[in-house]
């Protein structure tokens, strides 16, 4: 794990994560180093001073970028733009529900998002899903070469992830290559849903996997016998509890398991492991619901895999990190042990040999996501060669 902050594991996340999606380590550079002292203090002055200092980052990108399209050279603007809209998630991912600000953020990240996918004609498409009255939000990627109906991988995010970082990581792309194509949501509880729509997590994740389903089955670029799930971080959670109950998935992946969220919270309660954002409590709230931390915690009782898993009855791999210390690798042992029923099980845990060993293998994703790619493309018919 990168480690640019020595006391803030916070922080060193954002950054890791923000590498993976794309960073450049001069940029990096430029908009860590004022923030040493900050760090050892994260608090709501430190996460300020963290938005301050990345954001202006982002704002020199685009202003970069516009004179790139001025010259008529989009490529270069579309590149920038990704970069800006990678900075702006990264510090808007760290402010407390309700800063001051943070929902035109949000928003201008979204707009300096579509910029860069448009000016690099990416490989990528927004879309809408309908669900409960409204809409969710996810990122369509075909696969390449597809003369028919593709297989398709929905991947779903973690507590506190967006369809956007899930893409710039790459898994997506990595699947294309692979003759898989993805959707990329933004299931309740996570992104525009929670953000732009109010929708709230729920732990019965079927309940949106099935509509997904439903949209799928319509669309015409789609093999609809073989539609998979992967889920990152508390997305290891979601994603086997919907294929548990929706049995048109053909095929289910974790990317970091997450089989009883409820115990987790009970640990950080108690102050033991690491958290994954700032104002924590506040957070889990915002996106589960409850009053105050003892009503949050009745809801968290329903988080876990127990006594469900062995409803899957197609393959399905599940994978962590050796040194995980947000989530204690004896859950994906034990989400693993339960998948009694189904044909094709297999566990991988991710050591510093291949490297990937941290929460969901945010420290070096790149190998950890070609296994997985490498996987869902055997099992749903794609392509390894």
């Amino acid at each position: 794990m990168f480690r640019y902050f020595p006391k803030n594991y916070i922080w060193n996340l954002s950054v890791d994560l923000s590498i993976e999606m794309g960073a450049r380590i001069g940029e990096i550079e430029e908009m860590c180093a004022p923030l040493l002292a900050a760090s050892e203090h994260p608090d709501a002055e430190g996460t300020r001073a963290f938005r301050e200092t990345w954001s202006r980052m982002a704002d020199k990108l685009c202003a970069l970028a516009g004179e790139d399209e001025a010259r008529g050279r989009r490529l270069s603007a579309g590149e920038k733009y990704l970069r800006a809209a990678n900075y702006y998630l990264t510090c808007e991912r760290l402010q407390a529900h309700g800063a001051p600000d943070r929902d035109a953020l949000y928003r201008r990240f979204l707009d300096v998002f579509a910029a860069g996918l448009h000016h690099t004609h990416a490989n990528c498409q927004r879309v809408t899903i309908p669900y409960e009255g409204k809409t969710l939000s996810a990122l369509y990627v075909r696969a390449e070469g597809a003369t028919g109906r593709a297989p398709l991988l929905v991947q779903v995010n973690g507590l506190d992830s967006t369809k956007e970082m899930k893409y710039l990581v790459g898994l997506p792309q990595w699947l294309a290559r692979r003759g898989v194509s993805s959707l990329v949501v933004d299931q309740p509880g996570t992104g525009e849903a929670l953000r732009l729509h109010g929708m709230q997590a729920r732990y019965d994740s079927e309940h949106w996997a099935s509509r997904i389903v439903d949209w799928l089955e319509q669309h015409p670029e789609v093999d609809a016998g073989r539609i998979g799930m992967e889920g990152v971080s508390l997305g290891g959670y979601y994603c086997p509890r919907a294929v548990a109950f929706e049995p048109r998935f053909a095929c289910g992946v974790v990317w970091g398991a997450n089989h009883d969220w409820r115990e987790v919270q009970q640990r950080r309660r108690e102050r033991e492991g690491d958290f994954p954002v700032p104002h924590y409590w506040q957070h889990v709230r915002w996106v589960w619901g409850g009053e105050d931390i003892d009503a949050f915690m009745r809801i968290a009782e329903n988080v876990h895999l127990d006594g469900i898993l062995d409803r899957i009855r197609v393959p399905f791999l599940v994978t962590h990190g050796e040194k995980d210390s947000q989530i204690p690798v004896k859950w994906a042992q034990r989400t693993y042990d339960q998948l009694v029923n189904s044909p094709r099980r297999e566990l991988k845990i991710f050591t510093d040999r291949e490297g990937g060993v941290q929460h969901s293998s945010f420290d070096n994703s790149i190998n950890a996501g070609h296994y997985i790619a490498d996987w869902v493309a055997e099992a749903l018919g794609g392509r390894v060669a």
